[in-house]
C-alpha cells in the first residue's frame, strides 16, 4: 500500500507526477498507443466530470429536502409539547384514583386470596374425580396426546394420595385406562399404513408413559424394516424401467424413507430431551447405536445389491453415468445422516462395477464384430473365383482393420463420458485408477488385442487338411504385421492420451508393455504365414504325388510334351504369387526377373543342357560314384524344407515351392523308372526350372532340388538314358 501510494506514476494516486509519467510514456509507447492512451484519459475525463455534477445535484436535491423536513420537525415538535403536558396530567389524575381503590379494598384483599385458593383447590379435585371419564373419552376420539398429558399431569397426586379411599378407585381406573391406552398405540407397529411420524408419536408418548425404550425400539426397527422391504420390493418391479427412473424412486422412495426413519428413531431414543412434567425416563441401553447400524447395514446392502444388477443392464453409458452420478449423490448425504457409515465407498464399488461391466459388454461387442469381420471375409473368399479375388484382397484387408479401429476409437469415446469433471465420482483415485487402467486400457483394450492374436492363432491347425481357405490365412498374417507397426501404438497412445492413464497408474510395471503386445501379434503373424505356405505347398505336393504314384513309369511312351500336372503346378504358383504379391512386396534389395526371363532362362538352360549331357555319358559304376556325391553333397548343405518365412513374397514362394519340390523328389525316389519314365522327368525338371527360378529369392535352391529330382530319378532308372538336351528344350517350349 504505501508503494502504491508513492508511485509517482500512478494516475489515480496523491503523488502523481505528469511530468515523470509524460516521459515514461514517450519512452515505452510507440505514437498510435499514445494517442491511444489520450484518447482513453479524455474518454474516463469526461466520464468522472459526468459524475461529479450527477453527485453535485444529488446531494443539492437531498439537501433540499433536508431543509424542508427540519422546517417541518419545528411546527410538529410544538405540537408534541402540548399533548405531553396534558398526557401528564391525566397520568396524575389516574394515580389518585389507583391509591383510593387500593385503601378501600384493602380489608377483603385476604378474604379474596384465601378464596381463590379454594376454587384452585376445588378445580384440581374436579379436574381428578373427572379424569377417568375424560382419559376415556380423549382414548376415542384418538386424542392420545392430549390422554397421556391429563394423566400425567394427575399422576403425581395420585401416587402420593393413592392410598386415601377416595382417590385410590380414581388411581385404578386411571391405570386401566392408560394400559389400554398403551395397548392402543402398541397397534400402530402393525399397522401397515401407520407412517413414520405416526409412529414417531406414538413412541414418544409411550416413552412418556414410562415404557421401557429397549421393547420400543426393536419393534420400531421391526415395523420399519417391514416397511422398506415393501419399497424394496417396489424397485425390483422397477428393474424394467428407464434406470434414471430407478434411481429417482430409490431415492426418494428407499433412501428418503431410511433417512427419515434414522432421524425420528435418533430423536426418540438417542438425543431425546426430557420434558418438564416428566420423571426420570429410563435410560436407553448401549445397544441401541448398535440396533441402529445394523438395521441400516442390513438395509443398505440389499439396496446396493438391487441397485448392482440393476446397473449392469443398461446398454446407454451417457445415461448409466448420469444414473450413476445421483446414485452417488445420494449415497453422500447419506453419510452426512449416518454417522460411521461409509456409504460412499461401497457406492465407488458400484460404479467401478458398473464400468466393468460396461467395459465388458464392449469387449464382447469388439469380439463379435471381429467374429461377425471375418465370417464375412471367409464368405467373399468362398463366393469369389481365385482370378477374381486377388484384386479384392486389399479390400479385405482394409475391412480386416479399419472397421475394427474405428470401433474401438467410438468405443473409448463413449466411455470417456465417465470422465466428465462435473461428475460427483469422476475425481475418486480408487475409480480413476481401476477404471482407467486396469479396465479400460488392461481389460477392454489389452485384452481385446490378446483376443485378436488368440483368434488368430485359432487358424494355425495341426492338421494338414486345410479347414479354412489359404487366403484367408495370408489376410490374417498380414493384419497382424500391420497392427503390430501402426495400429497397436495408435490405439494404446489414444487410450493413454483419453484416460491419462499414466498418470492414474499406481506404476508402469502394471501396464502392459506396447513392445510385448507387439511381439505377440509378430509370433501369430508368423505361425499364420507358414501356416499358410505349408498348406500351399502341401496342396501342390498333393498334385504332384498323385501324379507320380497314379502313373506305371515301367511302361510309359517316349516322352512328347510336358505333363499337364506341371503345368498346373506353374499355374497355381503363378496364381499364388499374384496373390501374395497384393500384401506383401519383395524384400529390400530384391529385384523383378520376370521382365529378363529371357536372357536368364537361356543362361540357366545352357547351363542345365552341360550339366544333364554329362549324365548321358556316364556307365552305371560311375553313375553309383556319382550319386555318393550327390548324397555327400546333400548332407554339407542341408535345406530347412519347413523353416519359418519372412515377410516378404520371394520367401513366401520359395518355401511354398520347396515343400512341393521336396515331396516330389521323396515320391520319385519312391519309384522305379523305365528309360522313357527317366526322360519324362527330364521334361518335367526342366519345364519347371524354366518358371520356378523367378519366383524364389536363391534359385540356385530350384537347381539344387531339380537337379536331386532327376538324379534319383537316374538312380531309380534301369536303363539311365536321358534325352538330348536341344529336343528337351524344344519339348518344354510347345509345352
Amino acid at each position: 500500500m504505501t508503494e502504491n501510494t508513492g508511485n509517482p506514476f500512478d494516475i489515480n494516486g496523491p503523488h502523481f507526477d505528469a511530468d515523470l509519467y509524460l516521459q515514461k510514456l514517450t519512452k515505452e509507447c510507440r505514437l498510435k498507443q499514445i494517442m491511444d492512451h489520450e484518447e482513453e484519459i479524455r474518454r474516463n475525463t469526461q466520464v468522472l466530470h459526468s459524475e461529479m455534477q450527477t453527485l453535485v445535484y444529488e446531494n443539492y436535491n437531498k439537501f433540499i429536502a433536508a431543509t424542508d423536513t427540519i422546517r417541518k420537525m419545528k411546527s410538529d415538535f410544538k405540537g408534541m409539547e402540548d399533548s405531553m403536558d396534558l398526557l401528564e396530567k391525566n397520568m396524575d389524575s389516574i394515580t389518585s384514583f389507583s391509591d383510593q381503590i387500593s385503601s378501600t379494598l384493602q380489608g377483603t384483599r385476604q378474604q379474596i386470596s384465601r378464596l381463590s385458593s379454594v376454587h384452585a383447590l376445588l378445580k384440581r379435585l374436579q379436574f381428578l374425580f373427572k379424569l377417568p371419564s375424560n382419559l376415556k373419552d380423549k382414548m376415542n376420539e384418538g386424542n392420545y396426546s392430549q390422554a397421556v398429558q391429563d394423566y400425567i399431569r394427575a399422576q403425581r397426586v395420585l401416587n402420593q394420595y393413592g392410598n386415601m379411599p377416595s382417590f385410590h378407585g380414581i388411581q385404578k381406573d386411571c391405570e386401566e385406562i392408560v394400559e389400554e391406552l398403551k395397548s392402543q398405540l402398541r397397534k400402530q407397529f402393525h399397522r401397515r399404513d401407520a407412517t413414520t411420524k405416526s409412529l414417531t408419536e406414538s413412541v414418544d408418548l409411550l416413552l412418556r408413559l414410562k415404557e421401557p425404550a429397549a421393547s420400543l425400539c426393536e419393534e420400531f426397527l421391526n415395523h420399519a424394516d417391514n416397511r422398506l422391504s415393501e419399497e424394496l420390493d417396489t424397485l425390483k418391479d422397477m428393474c424394467e424401467n428407464d434406470v434414471i427412473e430407478f434411481v429417482d424412486a430409490g431415492s426418494s422412495g428407499f433412501l428418503g424413507d431410511l433417512c427419515l426413519i434414522v432421524a425420528s428413531y435418533s430423536d426418540m431414543f438417542i438425543n431425546r430431551p426430557r420434558s418438564d412434567d416428566e420423571d426420570l425416563i429410563e435410560d436407553v441401553d448401549a445397544n441401541v447405536m448398535t440396533r441402529l447400524d445394523k438395521f441400516i447395514l442390513n438395509n443398505m446392502n440389499k439396496y446396493f445389491e438391487l441397485t448392482k444388477k440393476r446397473m449392469e443392464d443398461v446398454s446407454d453409458t451417457a445415461i448409466l453415468v448420469r444414473a450413476l452420478d445421483k446414485f452417488y449423490r445420494r449415497l453422500q448425504a447419506m453419510n452426512i445422516l449416518c454417522n460411521g457409515a461409509d456409504f460412499a465407498s461401497v457406492g465407488t464399488e458400484i460404479v467401478i462395477n458398473a464400468g466393468r461391466k460396461q467395459c465388458r459388454n464392449h469387449l464382447n461387442s469388439l469380439k463379435q464384430h471381429l467374429n461377425e469381420t471375418l465370417a464375412k471375409v471367409r464368405q467373399t473368399l468362398a463366393t469369389k473365383v481365385s482370378s477374381e479375388s486377388d484384386g479384392g484382397l486389399p479390400e479385405l484387408q482394409a475391412l480386416l482393420i479399419m472397421p475394427t479401429i474405428e470401433k474401438v476409437k467410438g468405443i473409448l469415446q463413449d466411455l470417456s463420458v465417465f470422465l466428465e469433471p462435473d461428475l460427483s465420482f469422476s475425481l475418486k483415485p480408487q475409480f480413476l485408477e481401476t477404471f482407467c487402467v486396469d479396465e479400460v486400457r488392461e481389460g477392454l483394450i489389452i485384452g481385446f488385442l490378446h483376443h485378436l492374436t488368440a483368434v488368430a492363432a485359432g487358424f494355425c491347425t495341426r492338421s494338414d487338411v486345410p479347414k479354412y481357405p489359404p487366403t484367408l490365412l495370408l489376410l490374417l498374417s498380414k493384419m497382424c504385421i500391420e497392427f503390430k507397426d501402426t495400429s497397436i501404438h495408435y490405439l494404446l497412445s489414444t487410450t493413454d492420451d483419453t484416460f491419462n492413464v499414466h498418470e492414474y497408474a499406481s506404476s508402469v510395471n502394471a501396464l502392459t508393455s506396447e513392445q510385448d503386445i507387439c511381439n505377440e501379434f509378430q509370433r501369430a503373424g508368423q505361425d499364420l504365414l507358414n501356416h499358410y505356405v505349408r498348406l500351399q505347398g502341401l496342396s501342390i505336393s498333393q498334385m504332384l504325388r498323385k501324379s507320380v504314384e497314379t502313373r506305371d513309369w515301367l511302361h510309359t511312351i517316349e516322352p512328347r510334351t510336358v505333363r499337364a500336372v506341371m503345368k498346373r503346378v506353374v499355374e497355381d504358383i503363378t496364381a499364388i504369387d499374384a496373390q501374395v504379391s497384393v500384401l506383401y512386396v519383395d524384400s529390400d534389395g530384391q529385384v523383378d526377373r520376370s521382365s529378363d526371363s529371357s536372357r536368364r532362362t537361356h543362361s540357366i538352360s545352357v547351363s542345365r543342357h552341360q550339366y544333364r549331357s554329362n549324365w548321358s555319358s556316364y556307365t552305371p559304376s560311375q553313375l553309383d560314384s556319382s550319386l555318393v556325391s550327390n548324397i555327400n553333397k546333400l548332407f554339407s548343405e542341408r535345406i530347412e524344407i519347413f523353416a519359418p518365412v519372412e515377410f516378404n513374397k520371394a520367401s513366401i514362394l520359395t518355401g511354398i515351392i520347396k515343400i512341393s519340390l521336396k515331396t516330389f523328389l521323396e515320391c520319385v525316389r519312391l519309384r522305379t523308372f523305365s528309360k522313357y519314365g527317366l526322360q519324362q522327368i527330364q521334361v518335367d525338371t526342366h519345364y519347371l526350372q524354366l518358371y520356378l527360378w523367378r519366383f524364389v529369392a536363391d534359385e540356385n535352391l530350384v537347381h539344387f532340388l531339380l537337379d536331386e529330382i532327376l538324379g534319383s530319378a537316374v538312380h531309380r532308372c534301369i536303363e539311365p538314358v536321358l534325352m538330348e538336351p536341344s529336343v528337351v528344350d524344344i519339348i518344354c517350349e510347345r509345352g
